[in-house]
């Protein structure tokens, strides 16, 4: 068995992971006021997705040509000679085999055309931004959230940053869609004190079409962090997404599940949002849900109301 001391990691071993970048004074992503930092890479492919640029782990360069105006400074900084013009056109076309991903252009481009996805830090870094705000974690009973993405995409990473949070006594957290081998999270549930986890959608056979993966492994992972020794608190998420996983069966069945769970503390309903739909016109990806429409507030207080009459603690996020 293995004492908390060893399962710290030196933080100054691990080099460099990717983030997106980091959030100050949130309120949704645990207890308290806390500070979050948004790792890249998910081994989820959710329809409903408001971040898809945290879906590759590695670095990416996204470019809109609808707000391209052609004025060719990207053209002309470019040290590569990677981006060229676009057979007379306004816009221009970038050749990823040339591109060496050093963001000169997305600097020159007045237009923000555009944009960086993603940077790369070493643990130390992070580290060193999270204890700028802990006069606010030790008023509010906050602390630091590792989310993405998936962070045990880069668990060495992740597993860094907490150690260093945790020999500063800091709480600690990591948002996860729980599909990751059980041997990632043995490596960081001993340096946290809350896992926020997500249940998108009950059904294993609707979850995989929904997210390209089916949700047993999940479910696994789960009641193996309420069985573990690990006195962690655990929170269960739902991002609510009209008329895919709000049906009253689909609610009922994840609070079922939640009551047999002797570490879970509260539900969390995420509403569902439109707010990412920009970054899948610059990563050129497809949206599958662009005509849903977010939820009225009527509609999630009423869910919510329904959960707390089967005795299940719920909180709305956002």
């Amino acid at each position: 068995m293995q004492n908390d001391s060893e399962n710290l990691l030196d933080p100054e071993k691990i080099d460099r992971g990717t983030i997106l970048h980091i959030e100050k004074m949130a309120l949704f992503d645990g207890e308290g006021m806390r500070t979050v930092v948004f790792l890249k890479g998910c081994p989820l492919r959710c329809q409903w997705c408001s971040t898809p640029e945290s879906q590759n782990p590695a670095l990416q360069l996204g470019y809109n040509p609808d707000k391209c105006t052609g004025c060719q400074k990207c053209v002309a900084i470019c040290p590569r000679n990677a981006i060229l013009t676009n057979d007379g056109r306004r816009t221009v076309k970038t050749d990823p085999k040339m591109c060496s991903l050093c963001f000169k252009c997305v600097d020159v481009c007045p237009a923000k055309a555009r944009r960086q996805y993603g940077r790369q830090v070493n643990p130390r870094q992070i580290i060193q931004e999270v204890e700028k705000d802990e006069i606010f974690y030790f008023h509010s009973g906050g602390g630091v959230t590792l989310s993405g993405g998936e962070p045990l995409v880069q668990s060495e990473f992740t597993k860094a940053i907490l150690s260093g949070c945790k020999e500063r006594g800091l709480h600690t957290a990591i948002e996860t869609s729980g599909y990751v081998p059980w041997a990632k999270f043995l490596e960081v549930l001993p340096l946290l004190d809350a896992v926020l986890i997500d249940i998108k959608v009950f059904d294993p056979r609707r979850h995989e079409e929904l997210t390209g993966h089916s949700n047993e492994l999940i479910i696994r992972n789960i009641r193996r962090m309420d069985k573990s020794k690990f006195p962690l608190d655990l929170f269960v998420r739902i991002p609510l997404i009209p008329g895919i996983n709000d049906s009253d069966e689909n609610l009922s069945a994840t609070a079922e599940f939640c009551k047999g769970l002797k570490k879970f503390k509260e539900l969390h309903i995420l509403p569902y949002h439109r707010l990412g739909m920009e970054s899948y016109a610059f990563l050129n990806k497809l949206y599958h849900l662009k005509n849903l429409q977010a939820p009225s507030i009527e509609l999630v207080k009423e869910k919510a109301a329904r959960l707390l009459q089967k005795g299940i603690p719920v909180t709305i996020d956002g």
